[in-house]
């Protein structure tokens, strides 16, 4: 597609980003307007399904559909994509109770990994590696204009109108994207087709699967030692045993093993999966500390969370202008990485003392950080590979990216329960006042879940079920736990930075290869085919 005109490209370009930000909006929009949402459907206990489902399944069609695309073509699936993920929308907005919405978020997030996987890749089609730097900052500042629009929408809506239009109000837009996909969008075949991996495919979702729900459960709903746990992991193994000696016998593996022989793509691939360990981190247990340490308001939450998105948004957008024009993308990962770390470890110092703006400085470090490192390792990858392999790299750079996120999730919170847990437990041992009342140990007890220093709902509705003479204590108690929470949180931050200085150090090994001007030249030096593997499978 590189023989297309500018204004046509500039014209697809829109469409493709209209495609992303129907799909991201739709993600980020539900955060905010499910408790609202449960509170109508009911059924509390599935809560956490209505995320781990979408994230299931758009993991899954990601990676599957990254290499069907550089057979087929990016377009049928796209259009497919925006089909499906308008269908599981508007299904959505029809729900009668939590296991439809649960079902229909699942078809959702089906649509949802079409999109991300050819999105991303149609920016390979269209444009070279050297231009791709631009483009792929602007579809990092997509998501990060969603992570501001989404929640902000979707509380107003469930406030002043029927929350079946949290589905809803994007379905227009979604129309559009499909239309000017279908009209504009040239088919990209390969040309010849190749039979479907079909038993590969197989095992690979029966890898995925059941490591993710693993990390998704263990040290929350069961213990990392629990038989499930171990069971989901051992299964997980053994698919992977088996998907590795499939595609290295089959003539069209859905994941070609020898992209791993090329040190670009699988040192890639391992710092996206330790970029999304510290920035699922960072956005999953800041508003702990902003609600649960410093008492401010959940309205104020999501403005003081926004200007790490907004600094993610400049610095993308700045970074990617800077390589198409440069080159150089190196020392730019590096500095970000950096960035990341630092703004890390200055979360990991914050106390009960901390301000407001002391947090929005060091969110906004974190996300100048995140948006200049962010869409570089995409591009690595991407210039790494032969073209005909662009959307089964491309994928592989998000599903590694989403598998990083959830297992840094399950990793810091069970360090935080952790913590959480022994602090409470040394508190209700020192309290002979409560100890003494079994009455109020059972509702001191309600507040061993952090959850609870979320919600002064429920705080006032235990300090009121008290005897007038232990209110003085409970405060006591409230300030002790504000301070437990915030020593566990000091913990998960300091990880976050780790992790970020672990792949700031790896990405000292990874080679800085020229970014190539057109799709058609060779690999550059240093990436040939026979370093990356390019060997016949054994039948």
């Amino acid at each position: 597609m590189e023989h297309l005109d500018k204004r046509t490209k500039m014209t697809i370009m829109f469409a493709v980003m209209a495609s992303m930000l129907f799909a991201a909006l739709n993600q980020t929009i539900v955060g905010t307007s499910l408790p609202r949402i449960v509170a109508k459907l009911g059924g509390m206990e599935y809560f956490n399904w209505v995320f781990t489902i979408f994230m299931l399944t758009s993991s899954v069609t990601a990676i599957l559909v990254g290499k069907l695309s550089d057979i087929y073509g990016r377009k049928p699936f796209i259009l497919s994509g925006l089909a499906v993920f308008m269908a599981g929308s508007f299904l959505c907005g029809t729900s009668d109770d939590m296991i439809q919405l649960i079902i229909y978020r699942g078809i959702q997030g089906l649509g949802g990994g079409m999109i991300m996987s050819t999105s991303f890749t149609a920016v390979g089609d269209l444009f070279s590696p050297r231009e791709r730097g631009r483009w792929q900052g602007l579809m990092g500042a997509v998501f990060g204009l969603a992570s501001v629009l989404g929640p902000t929408l979707g509380g107003y809506i469930v406030e002043h109108f029927d929350w079946h239009w949290v589905f809803w109000i994007f379905l227009p837009f979604g129309f559009i994207a499909f239309f000017l996909i279908w009209r504009l969008f040239p088919h990209t075949a390969q040309g010849e087709k190749k039979s479907i991996d079909y038993w590969g495919s197989m095992f690979l979702v029966l890898t995925m699967i059941p490591l993710l729900l693993a990390f998704t459960w263990a040290g929350k709903d069961y213990g990392w030692t629990s038989a499930r746990i171990l069971g989901l992991f051992a299964f997980s193994a053994a698919s992977l045993l088996i998907f590795i000696r499939i595609e290295s016998r089959t003539s069209n593996p859905v994941l070609p093993l020898h992209l791993f022989k090329n040190s670009i793509f699988s040192l890639s691939n391992v710092i996206g999966f330790i970029m999304g360990i510290g920035m699922f981190g960072a956005v999953m247990y800041t508003p702990f500390f902003i609600q649960g340490v410093l008492g401010t308001a959940p309205s104020r939450t999501g403005f003081i969370m926004m200007f790490m998105t907004l600094s993610m948004v400049f610095s993308s957008t700045i970074a990617g202008q800077y390589i198409t024009r440069t080159g150089k993308y190196k020392h730019l990962a590096l500095f970000g990485l950096l960035l990341m770390a630092g703004g890390m470890y200055s979360m990991s110092l914050m106390g009960l003392n901390t301000s407001n703006w002391t947090v929005v400085i060091n969110l906004a470090i974190v996300g100048l950080g995140l948006g200049i490192a962010f869409p570089i390792f995409n591009l690595t990858v991407q210039n790494a590979v032969d073209h005909r392999y662009l959307g089964v790299a491309t994928s592989s750079t998000q599903l590694f990216r989403q598998m990083g996120g959830t297992v840094g999730v399950s990793i810091m919170g069970t360090l935080m329960f952790n913590r959480m847990e022994e602090k409470m437990s040394l508190l209700a041992s020192k309290s002979s006042a409560a100890a003494a009342n079994p009455g109020v140990m059972e509702k001191l007890s309600q507040l061993r879940d952090p959850q609870a220093l979320l919600n002064p709902d429920k705080l006032e509705q235990i300090r009121s079920g008290l005897p007038p003479q232990m209110t003085g204590m409970f405060d006591h108690i409230i300030h002790a736990l504000r301070e437990a929470m915030s020593y566990s949180l000091e913990g998960v931050f300091f990880m976050g930075a780790l992790f970020m200085i672990l792949a700031f150090l790896l990405t000292f090994f990874v080679k800085e290869i020229p970014l190539r001007t057109s799709n058609r030249e060779p690999q550059p030096a240093g990436d040939s085919q026979e370093q990356m593997g390019e060997t016949a499978p054994q039948n």
